[in-house]
Parts: C-alpha cells; sequence; structure tokens
C-alpha cells in the first residue's frame, strides 16, 4: 500500500549530511498524538463547560416534564459525538457542540410525525420562556439547534419511544421519515472495542474527523459523515487490514490502514457488525455505499450517497495517502510538515 514502512532501507537525503531510514518519519505517533491535544481534542474545560450546559439543558426540560403531566417528552438522554467522546473542535459558525436525544410518547397525543420538528422546538422555546429569543431555536434535518448565550449549540433529537428495552427508539427526519435507532447500544458499541483498544482508538477516529473536515474545505462536494468514520474504524478494530490490527498506539498508522482500506476495496465491500443482529439480517441494497448501522439492519448509513460520492471520497483517500508516502521519504522536516498540513490545515502541527 501507499507509504508502506514494512521494510526500512537506509536512504541518504541531499543536505541532511546523514542517511535516514525510510521508517524514520518526522511525523510520527508522538507529532500526531501531540496535534491532537493542542487542536483537534476538546480542551478539558470546554468539554467540562459543555457538559454544564447539557444537564443544565436536561435539568430545564425535565423540570418542565414534571410540571405538566401531558408534556409527551419521556427521558432524555446524551448522545452523539460528545457523548462518545469522538468530539472535535468546533470551527466558528459549523456545526453542533453536543446532542440529546429526546425521548417522545405518541400514544393519545395529537404529535404528527412529519411535523415532529416543528413540535418539538415549540415545547424548548416553552420551556426557556422569555429567556431566549426564538431565533436561537432552529430546526434542521433530524433535530432542533438551540444556540446558547455562550455561543455553544445543542442539538435535540427527537426518537419517538414505544417502551422497548435499551431505549431503542425512532429518530425523525425532517420529512417524517423513521428510523431505528438506540443510544445506550451505540454507546454501548463504542465502549467495547475502546476499552480493548485503549484511549487511542478514539483519538484516531478524531484524527480522520479531522481530515475530513480540511478535506471537505478543499472539496465542497465530498461526502463522509462522522458516523461512517466511527464505522470503518470499528471495522478495522474487528477485522484488522492486511494481515495486521488497527494500529490505535501508531496514528500515522493507523491512518494509512483506514485511507488505505477505503482505496483498495473502493468502498464497494458491505461493511456489517454482529453485536445485536445477525449478518442475514440486513436488506439487500445496490447502493454504492454500504455500511449498516450495527443497532439497525435496515439502515445504511451511507444511504442517499451516489457513486460520485463514492468515488470522490475514494480519490480523496488515494490522494492522501500519496501525500502521507511523501511525507514519510521527504528529505527535510520542514517538507514533511507541508505535506501533513494538506491534510490537517495550516495549524499543522501545532506548535
Amino acid at each position: 500500500m501507499a507509504g508502506d514502512t514494512s521494510v526500512l532501507q537506509p536512504i541518504s537525503f541531499s543536505g541532511e549530511g546523514r542517511t535516514r531510514m525510510a521508517g524514520e518519519r518526522y511525523v510520527d505517533h508522538k507529532v500526531l498524538k501531540a496535534f491532537a491535544q493542542s487542536k483537534v481534542n476538546v480542551p478539558p474545560g470546554e468539554a467540562k463547560e459543555r457538559r454544564r450546559q447539557v444537564n443544565h439543558l436536561r435539568q430545564r426540560l425535565e423540570g418542565y416534564i414534571a410540571a405538566h403531566p401531558d408534556f409527551d417528552l419521556v427521558k432524555l438522554r446524551a448522545s452523539g459525538s460528545t457523548a462518545k467522546h469522538t468530539a472535535i473542535r468546533r470551527k466558528s459558525g459549523t456545526g453542533s457542540d453536543a446532542d440529546v436525544a429526546a425521548y417522545l410518547h405518541t400514544s393519545n397525543t395529537g404529535i404528527d410525525v412529519s411535523t415532529m420538528l416543528t413540535w418539538l422546538r415549540d415545547r424548548c422555546i416553552e420551556v426557556y420562556g422569555a429567556t431566549k429569543d426564538e431565533v436561537d431555536f432552529k430546526p434542521w434535518d433530524h433535530a432542533v439547534g438551540i444556540t446558547m448565550s455562550s455561543g455553544l449549540k445543542i442539538d435535540v433529537v427527537p426518537v419517538l419511544y414505544t417502551g422497548e428495552p435499551d431505549d431503542r427508539g425512532y429518530l425523525v427526519t425532517a420529512d417524517g421519515t423513521k428510523v431505528l435507532t438506540s443510544v445506550t447500544l451505540h454507546l454501548q458499541f463504542m465502549t467495547t472495542r475502546k476499552d480493548k483498544a485503549g484511549d487511542g482508538y478514539r483519538e484516531v477516529i478524531r484524527l480522520l474527523k479531522a481530515w475530513v473536515r480540511q478535506s471537505k474545505e478543499a472539496d465542497t462536494e465530498l461526502r463522509c459523515k462522522s458516523f461512517l468514520l466511527e464505522l470503518l474504524v470499528a471495522h478495522l478494530w474487528d477485522v484488522g487490514w492486511n494481515g495486521k490490527p488497527l494500529q490505535v498506539d501508531d496514528y500515522p498508522a493507523a491512518i494509512e490502514q483506514v485511507l488505505s482500506y477505503i482505496v483498495r476495496t473502493g468502498l464497494k465491500t458491505p461493511i456489517v457488525f454482529t453485536d445485536y443482529y445477525k449478518t442475514d439480517a440486513v436488506d439487500a441494497t445496490t447502493e454504492p455505499i454500504q455500511i449498516w448501522d450495527p443497532v439497525n439492519p435496515e439502515n445504511n448509513v451511507a444511504r442517499g450517497y451516489t457513486e460520485e460520492h463514492r468515488q470522490r471520497l475514494v480519490n480523496q483517500a488515494r490522494r492522501t495517502l500519496d501525500t502521507i508516502s511523501m511525507a514519510a521519504y521527504a528529505a527535510t522536516k520542514g517538507e514533511a510538515l507541508d505535506a501533513w498540513r494538506e491534510l490537517f490545515g495550516p495549524t499543522f502541527p501545532g506548535e
């Protein structure tokens, strides 16, 4: 594969005055770990503030429920990247900082599934009363975004709850589509692998998210959702790649493995997890990319991705592999850093 360092060969670089092994990279695990800590990961103080504001929102909503027995909000669960500890620093004006799943009971109510998001927005406005402006509450796709006075953005995601165990319920999109999910099982899916792999498992995910974000700045048509990345990493942790386990303690190697998998398979090989159902439970489909939700065998996480989207992502992974390979053989540290800046932007290495 591109950038393979399994065989070290001495290479003389003009101007360095020494012979350097091809595997002795200027950008190694230590460099990427430092970069992740300084520029990718959410700082501890900010993470603490996110949790405080999310808990405040949950307390406000739960207090409202207690005072209004007809309020059909059953329970709230922290969800998404923040709950899974795979969130990265948000760039100004983009994305959300945290997610809260709002489980709604629909029996004997007048809630119209097709207008669920509007209904939930109105309930959130009621909860906050006159303390916030209505413009701070915006429905989008499958959530109601709330902008706090601090600038923190929280997505409240409606989940139709029918009493099933493990917090199973149905996400409701803007067009009224219902998709089975479980916040609890998704967290368990992540935790099971992280506990075996160690902290590097989630760090690799965060670094890949930073790569995708930078890639999207260069190609606005590129599609690769965060959950898809998480599942690619989970798959390679489960089965390995090219005869080796996922190198979660060597971030450059792990990134190469994921990118090589994307390039070599072209993302044409279906990925199915058997934590909560059997392989034959998945629905047959002809969609270009098939990566199945580990909780819902009817949900292809890449549903809606076209053949062009698949090719764009594969080509971007190929270009990135070439860049990493050039960095590995760079004659100077400056050249190596310049190459990696193509992956992560001008702030790399974050010194």
